[in-house]
């Protein structure tokens, strides 16, 4: 009894974990938090850097001492060697030898900087991919709650619609309004039914997007705990208007100076093929026969030797691949200043739409709340039998398109916030 207990008691602690782990409840920066520490596209961006890491490492190893050991085994089944007057016997034999060797090239430590170059671009991709990721998980939130108000007006309005459709429903039966009426009022109910089940599946695309950003099972379930209005704070927004652009806080900024820098250390690694290199071993060997017969053992036990290879003629090639850098250099050094004008062009434009979104937001709720209003007081003018069904449905029509443009103005100045952020580098002040 006491076993059947205790296993009922872990179930329903399981259970309950399970549930724990299903369910989150977000602000929005704890979104973000999760998706830094979940995201799965995060997770390979800190795998490149580290790959870059091993792949420096590596290049700096071909510089440093290089230890090998060998052993050999040799039979010669018996075999002497036949020198006229006398034999040598040629027993079984094992030799252990040692080799140390370093090699130094100009080319080398240029390989170095390469490398050093590499692991500055995937630091720098993956924080870029972080500001992605974080942005996209702000956009993402954003458009659940902008998604989540449509619904809420959408099902107001089919509130208001199904008390008309009652009022007209029971002014038929007693003859005052013909059947005509309701059947418009039901065609507006319909097509309000319509949009608020295209409206939440649009918020479950949007919230699927979302789990998939925070590296979460399909199956789990997301509670934002902040609102629309909290968050929408045009003051701090606009303030973004105020921020100087700087160039060197941009990723697409830094990357690209590093492109140059790699272009015109690609530009000194082909001239150091010019230059020697150099190398220097040393070998130790030591024989032993698995035999007592007389032999001889010509092996060296210790060798110390050196080489330095001059390049002296490549029938041009050499001289063409540092022409070919050259030119690779001159054509990153005019992508750079294009790109560094285009970003410039870029933040200006920016700039123009978050300020254009922002007038636009303002235009459009003033909109709907007199388009509201007229809704309201065309609604009680028909139920007071002065105005018709159809500029009711007129009306309804009218209110859904305002709230339709509000609602994208919406999404139009988050999406120009974000973006304005992202080139900027900061988040509103």
């Amino acid at each position: 009894m006491q076993n059947r207990i205790l296993m009922f008691l872990m179930a329903v602690m399981l259970t309950g974990t399970v549930g724990a782990q299903e369910s989150l409840r977000l602000t929005l920066e704890e979104a973000q938090n999760h998706a830094l520490e979940h995201n799965r596209t995060l997770k390979n961006a800190s795998m490149d850097v580290q790959i870059a890491e091993a792949s420096r490492w590596q290049t700096i190893a071909t510089m440093l001492p290089q230890v090998n050991a060998t052993v050999d085994y040799s039979n010669m089944f018996g075999y002497s060697m036949d020198l006229g007057d006398f034999q040598i016997s040629m027993p079984n034999s094992v030799t252990y030898g040692g080799t140390a060797s370093v090699a130094l090239s100009g080319a080398q430590v240029v390989g170095v900087q390469l490398e050093n170059i590499a692991k500055n671009m995937a630091d720098i991709t993956l924080k870029q991919s972080e500001k992605e990721v974080t942005d996209q998980v702000k956009t993402l939130y954003y458009s659940a709650l902008v998604m989540e108000e449509t619904t809420s007006l959408l099902e107001k309005n089919l509130e208001n619609l199904e008390k008309l459709f009652n009022y007209t429903q029971q002014s038929v039966e007693v003859g005052i309004s013909e059947q005509t009426d309701a059947d418009l009022i039901s065609v507006q109910i319909a097509t309000m039914n319509t949009n608020i089940n295209s409206t939440r599946r649009s918020l479950e695309m949007i919230y699927n997007s979302l789990r998939l950003q925070l590296g979460l099972d399909v199956n789990s379930e997301i509670e934002l705990s902040q609102t629309i209005d909290e968050l929408m704070q045009p003051q701090k927004a606009m303030a973004l208007l105020d921020m100087d652009f700087m160039l060197d806080n941009n990723y697409n900024y830094q990357l690209l100076e590093q492109n140059v820098e790699l272009a015109k250390k690609q530009v000194t690694m082909k001239k150091w093929e010019y230059a020697p290199s150099l190398q220097a071993f040393y070998q130790y060997t030591k024989k032993e026969y698995l035999s007592d017969e007389a032999t001889m053992n010509s092996t060296p036990p210790n060798m110390f030797g050196v080489s330095l290879n001059i390049p002296i003629f490549s029938s041009g090639s050499r001289y063409k691949a540092v022409q070919e850098a050259k030119l690779g250099y001159k054509q990153q050094l005019n992508t750079f200043d294009d790109t560094r004008e285009s970003l410039i062009i870029q933040h200006r434009q920016l700039s123009y739409n978050l300020t254009s979104s922002y007038e636009s937001l303002e235009t459009q709720e003033k909109n709907m709340v007199v388009v509201q209003r007229v809704f309201d007081n065309v609604s009680r003018k028909y139920e007071q039998g002065i105005a018709s069904s159809l500029d009711v449905t007129n009306s309804g029509t009218e209110l859904i398109s305002a709230q339709n443009s509000y609602v994208q103005a919406l999404l139009d100045v988050v999406t120009a916030q974000i973006e304005l952020e992202q080139l900027l580098n900061v988040e509103a002040p």
